[in-house]
């Protein structure tokens, strides 16, 4: 319960951070990210990548199978999200589609998935009672 009203909150604040690029709306992590080398790219991928690991535990580290590899639901729900926003964005008179944020997106994705089986793994789960095997 508690997981999933920390994920919430945090895709609340995405949603908010997205409106205010939108809307050329201003606020002080745009003007923090410009003090930083990279900073639109890292926080692509620490937002979305947090948001992944969030999303995963909310969702109690369930996968799905694609092929011959299990994935995390919450992994492929925040990557359906994120190329839903990164795409909206080419619409937008305001934005601009950036395939180098997309790829920060995906490398966020990616980290925080691992992060995610690293979790589940070798730290007790609450869910299993039990270290994942």
């Amino acid at each position: 319960m508690l997981s999933a009203l920390i994920a919430g909150a945090f895709l609340g604040f995405i949603i908010w951070i997205i409106y205010l690029a939108n809307t050329g709306g201003s606020s002080i992590f745009f003007e923090l990210i410009k003090h930083i080398p990279y900073g639109d790219k890292v926080g692509h991928c620490l937002l979305f990548g947090t948001l992944t690991f969030l999303a995963n535990i909310t969702l109690k580290f369930e996968t799905i199978k694609l092929g011959r590899f299990s994935v995390y639901i919450g992994s492929c729900l925040v990557a359906v999200f994120v190329l839903g926003e990164e795409i909206s964005q080419g619409f937008i008179p305001s934005r601009t589609l950036d395939i180098a944020d997309l790829m920060a997106d995906g490398v966020g994705i990616g980290l925080f998935s691992y992060l995610t089986w690293l979790t589940h793994r070798f730290i007790p789960s609450y869910y299993q009672g039990k270290n994942h095997e």
